[in-house]
């Protein structure tokens, strides 16, 4: 599985021929970050907000996506998807957010989204369960910021933290805070995350940091 960040909340998970997008950034994004095109299978979005929702930019070709934009249970070219409802507020607007997990490989994904508080609900932490890897939101503001963010990935005892939402319209260095609390901070970024379920087995809270 490849695993390729491309700023905000945008990613790429590839794995075979099979690509699923990730919160792409749509052409009306006030953040400053170009938004990615590129042509995927299935298309997650957390919440229903420009720097989000730009499901158009996952069509590419003839390839055009199965969009999953909210809660509830799919199964797309036999990947099971768990969708959560949780709330958020965004600029003064209340929005839904939809944590995502899903299975890529035989490896354990949770995509938090926009999640902007520290508390889970007991039903949805029992359904996130133990990810293998968690993508979550560290820039603060209407989001988690650093200690919070830590301390919730600690909490679900996920294997590998992939930190996202910490660029120049974020909290000013929200990833360099990150690190501070993890105790991790001589991580470098790297290009892609390339990684099968037999790397998975001896991580343990490590943080990944890909450049996008």
């Amino acid at each position: 599985m490849i695993v390729t960040y491309f700023g905000k909340a945008c990613f790429k998970i590839q794995q075979g021929e099979t690509v699923i997008a990730y919160n792409p950034i749509s052409k009306d994004s006030t953040s400053g970050v170009k938004p990615a095109r590129f042509g995927a299978q299935i298309t997650l979005s957390s919440t229903h907000h420009p720097e989000y929702n730009g499901v158009e930019n996952t069509s590419f070709g003839e390839t055009v996506p199965f969009v999953i934009e909210g809660p509830g249970d799919y199964e797309v070219k036999g990947i099971f998807i768990k969708g959560m409802m949780t709330d958020v507020v965004l600029e003064g607007k209340k929005y839904i957010n939809t944590i995502y997990t899903l299975t890529v490989d035989n490896i354990n994904l949770c995509f938090l989204g926009t999640l902007g508080s520290g508390t889970l609900a007991p039903e949805v932490r029992e359904k996130i369960g133990t990810p293998d890897i968690l993508f979550v939101p560290i820039g603060g503001g209407d989001l988690l910021d650093a200690a919070q963010a830590h301390k919730l990935a600690l909490s679900l005892e996920t294997k590998i933290i992939i930190p996202m939402e910490y660029g120049d319209d974020m909290q000013k260095d929200a990833l360099k805070h990150f690190l501070k609390e993890a105790g991790q901070d001589a991580v470098s970024p790297i290009e892609k995350l390339t990684i099968k379920r037999k790397d998975i087995e001896s991580k343990n809270g490590e943080i990944v940091i890909l450049s996008s």
